[in-house]
């Protein structure tokens, strides 16, 4: 749908310019004629995009679904209700969007139409199920459940994001205590050393000798492997190599898959509540999963397969990526007609397994890292104290 700028004529004569949404220059036509007017100019508004592309998170997502459930339950108007959100944001970006998204509203544009006309700035799930709530005139009751999604989806990656801080910390520690110990310790003993070291102690301070002169072209060579890491993953073929890999890999592909379950389901259950098709369903789910490889399998085999008329329970089975368990839940839920229902307890389960497989795993990964540290300590030490004593005793001669 566009937006076009006019010059028309009333049925006295009189000349009257406006703007309107419309299809194309037909249906403009058509909806200045139910106003009694005939149009004699017309041009396409080129709509400007959200004032620097503010992408909404999770949580801003959460507490404007909720405050629209309110509002609108409580009888106040669509229009107003984004008046009052748009009003109170503090963020000068997320004020701006909201702005627009109330301008294109109050003009006549439904809100799902004017959320899908800012790509970028809300998720593509947010659109759909605002759509689903337009349609079925239940929007506060599919707001409620779009902001109980996202909080979900925020208290996961807050748990994720808290499990990880200290790993990273005591990482940066052990890169900091390499460099330190060969840039900075090493060196004080040179003139202690003699020309007969022992390997370990020759080795550390070959290790000083190449660190020193060249410690800022391997901190450059590993920024540049991330930054090309991370433009390879915006071309496809790399990121769908990328995102199999993770479920492949050990440890942190089981913990991937149980997360990508609880999304799944957590998502399908809304989707399919919000009276949606179930192969849209399927789709937009898929899509939330932030796995190239695994939307690829459900677009190309379970959405096919549904649309044969094959069963979801049997379809997801095909691909063998989800706990078997899972799929026989929903094998059950289609039997029994409770389909939602029982992927939202299935997603309630699996949120908080992944919860437990990440505090599995990053108990795993904190005494590793301590015990190399301990080790890279050890060998540092091992080879300082024959120098040492090896000073120590010329001193003496």
């Amino acid at each position: 749908m566009a937006y076009y700028s006019y010059v028309a004529t009333d049925v006295n004569g009189s000349t009257v310019r406006g703007k309107e949404y419309a299809d194309d220059y037909l249906d403009l036509n058509e909806k200045l004629r139910a106003k009694n007017l005939f149009c004699t100019e017309y041009s396409e508004i080129q709509e400007k995009q959200s004032d620097a592309k503010y992408k909404f998170k999770t949580k801003d997502l959460a507490f404007i679904c909720r405050q629209l459930a309110s509002m609108l339950t409580a009888g106040i108007s669509l229009v107003r209700s984004l008046h009052i959100l748009y009003s109170q944001e503090e963020n000068k970006k997320a004020k701006a969007a909201l702005l627009e998204i109330y301008e294109d509203v109050q003009k006549g544009r439904s809100f799902a139409e004017a959320v899908q006309a800012r790509p970028g700035v809300f998720p593509l799930l947010f659109v759909s199920m605002v759509a689903a709530g337009e349609a079925s005139g239940n929007l506060d009751v599919i707001m409620t459940r779009v902001a109980d999604y996202y909080l979900n989806q925020n208290k996961t990656n807050n748990q994720i994001k808290s499990a990880l801080i200290y790993p990273i910390v005591l990482m940066c520690l052990l890169v900091a205590v390499f460099f330190g110990l060969f840039i900075f310790i090493m060196p004080m003993f040179r003139d202690l050393a003699g020309d007969d070291l022992p390997p370990l102690s020759a080795a550390m301070f070959a290790i000083s000798d190449f660190l020193i002169p060249y410690w800022w072209t391997i901190i450059l060579g590993v920024g540049v492997i991330v930054l090309v890491i991370h433009f390879l993953k915006k071309t496809p073929w790399f990121a769908l190599w990328f995102d199999e890999m993770k479920v492949k890999m050990p440890k942190v592909g089981p913990l991937l898959i149980v997360i990508y379950t609880g999304r799944f389901a957590r998502t399908m259950a809304n989707l399919y509540a919000s009276g949606l098709q179930m192969v849209d369903c399927i789709e937009k789910s898929a899509d939330t999963l932030n796995n190239q490889y695994i939307s690829n399998l459900f677009h190309e085999s379970v959405v096919e397969d549904v649309k044969h008329g094959e069963a979801l329970s049997t379809a997801i089975t095909k691909i063998g990526v989800f706990p078997g368990v899972f799929t026989s839940i929903i094998m059950v839920g289609e039997e029994s007609g409770a389909l939602d229902d029982i992927l939202n307890k299935s997603a309630d389960y699996y949120e908080d397994e992944s919860a437990t497989a990440i505090a599995k795993l990053v108990g795993l990964m904190e005494p590793l890292m301590i015990i190399f540290l301990g080790i890279m300590i050890g060998m540092i030490l091992a080879g300082i104290f024959p120098i040492l004593y090896g000073g120590m005793a010329n001193v003496g001669n």
